[in-house]
């Protein structure tokens, strides 16, 4: 299945796309797609629906973030090896964690905001994992069976906030806006290897990120397994796994993002973005 939320900023209502690309409406079914629809019983309900008799949603509405109430939106740093390598960084012996802020959230084609006094901001093409069933010490073997599904996320990034001031990274990542997500949250049925996705991402026309998460250091995994020794994980977080070379900061020289830059991306099997840079 692909849910998705639409309608204006505050107002989406929960979807589902049907096979020729039309919006259905799921309010009769969940009152929105968040941890309590992601959950394994709720999943399975709606897979068994009749998607073709579910009224058809007309004309162009905005996409929201495909999931609603986030408590957790969890990063991995440096996850793959070619673009450590870009940044000149090394592969961490275990995964860099970092929070991103909720508030960063926002729908797939919205506006992206380059914040005041901003020197670098940058984008990053990654992969979300979204969880349905909380995880708290799993093991890796049992850890794909608290994933709902999957999403994509630009990974908006200010550098210069994350790497030339002090703290943690946790403030180069979360500035509203700074994290596009959706189209769809795409189940984990239809995507069998999330190790083997093409991912891309142009700014202006140009292809700046082509890559695959075959070259994700650290896999989903082992990711939800290494998480959840440190927190519990619940139904609507994410987990951004990273992204392939290709950012911004690894282009000689530098290129960072400026208002009216347009950032397409995708993945394979879930769907696009297409953002405007806006001054914030």
């Amino acid at each position: 299945m692909k849910l998705l939320r639409y309608g204006p900023i505050g107002q989406e209502k929960p979807g589902i796309l049907d096979s020729q690309n039309n919006i259905r409406d799921l309010s009769e079914h969940v009152s929105d797609i968040n941890g309590a629809a992601l959950q394994p019983d709720v999943i399975k309900k709606l897979q068994a629906l009749d998607i073709d008799s579910l009224p058809v949603v007309t004309g162009s509405p905005r996409l929201g973030a495909c999931v609603s109430g986030t408590g957790k939106f969890i990063c991995i740093g440096l996850n793959y090896s070619d673009h450590a390598a870009e940044t000149g960084a090394t592969v961490p012996p275990e995964p860099i964690i970092f929070m991103k802020a909720t508030s960063a959230i926002c729908g797939p084609n919205d506006n992206v905001e380059i914040p005041r006094n901003s020197e670098k901001t940058d984008w990053e093409v990654e992969l979300g994992v979204v969880i349905g069933k909380t995880a708290k010490y799993v093991s890796e073997e049992t850890a794909m069976d608290h994933v709902a599904g999957y999403c994509l996320i630009n990974d908006v990034s200010e550098r210069a906030f994350q790497a030339e001031r002090e703290g943690q990274w946790t403030k180069g990542k979360s500035a509203d806006t700074f994290g596009p997500t959706g189209p769809w949250l795409v189940t984990r049925d239809e995507i069998p290897d999330p190790q083997n996705l093409g991912m891309w991402l142009d700014v202006n026309g140009h292809r700046f990120q082509d890559g695959s998460t075959k070259t994700m250091v650290y896999g989903v995994r082992h990711l939800v397994s290494y998480l959840s020794q440190f927190m519990s994980l619940q139904p609507g977080d994410i987990i951004s796994t990273g992204t392939p070379p290709g950012v911004g900061l690894g282009q000689t020289p530098n290129i960072f993002l400026k208002p009216g830059d347009v950032i397409s991306l995708g993945i394979d099997g879930l769907g696009e973005q297409r953002q405007t840079v806006v001054q914030g």
